[in-house]
This record gives structure tokens, sequence and C-alpha cells, in this order.
């Protein structure tokens, strides 16, 4: 028994697609560690809180969280500061490192739900 089949492989329309979906799934990672960070930032008067935001740079392919406050790197940095009950420093490093299995996963589903 002879099976026989036919591929035309678009290469280009592949690899655009997946860049897409990929993009797709980095904005999803930066908004999920956004808010995952926001549970533990410092808050005092939730100016720190609120200046947090994800973006997304297309060209190089890269996600960011960043939080936009004059003392944000030292509320971030110094472990001698004192937080309410569930609020500390490393409030972006931390959730980074926990959430890291997540973030895969969620850019991987995106990938694969493009390209199915």
């Amino acid at each position: 028994m002879t099976v026989r089949f036919r591929l035309d492989w678009d290469g280009q329309r592949v690899t655009e697609r997946t860049k897409a979906a990929a993009v797709r799934g980095l904005g999803k990672d930066a908004e999920h560690l956004l808010g995952e960070s926001r549970q533990e930032v410092p808050i005092e008067e939730a100016t720190l809180e609120r200046s947090g935001v994800a973006s997304v740079d297309e060209d190089t392919m890269s996600a960011a969280v960043s939080y936009d406050t004059p003392y944000a790197v030292r509320q971030h940095e110094d472990l001698t500061y004192r937080h309410d009950p569930g609020r500390k420093a490393k409030y972006l490093e931390d959730p980074f490192n926990r959430e890291r299995g997540t973030m895969l996963e969620i850019l991987a589903a995106e990938i694969r739900r493009e390209l199915e």
C-alpha cells in the first residue's frame, strides 16, 4: 500500500505567524508578572503600585515590567525597609522567579495555538 501526500511549506508565513504569537505570549507573560508583582509591591498610598506597566518590544522580542517612581528601585532592593503584611522588597524579582514556569507555559500555549 502506497500513501502519497503533498506538502506545501510556506516557511516565511510560518515564521511570521510564530513571531506574532510569541509577541502576544510575551505580552501575556508581562501582564501576568505585573499582576503577581502588584500583590507584593510595598503599598503606602499605592503610587508605586499604580506606576507599574507591562510592555513588549516586538523588534527585540522582549518584554518588560517596570515601576516608575523615584523610589521604585530602592524599595525593591533595600531589604531593611519594613512593609505592611504581604508587601516586601524584591516585589518584582521574587514573582519572576516563582512564576517562570507559568510564563513559559503561557508563551508556549500561545505559539501552539497559532500553529494548530
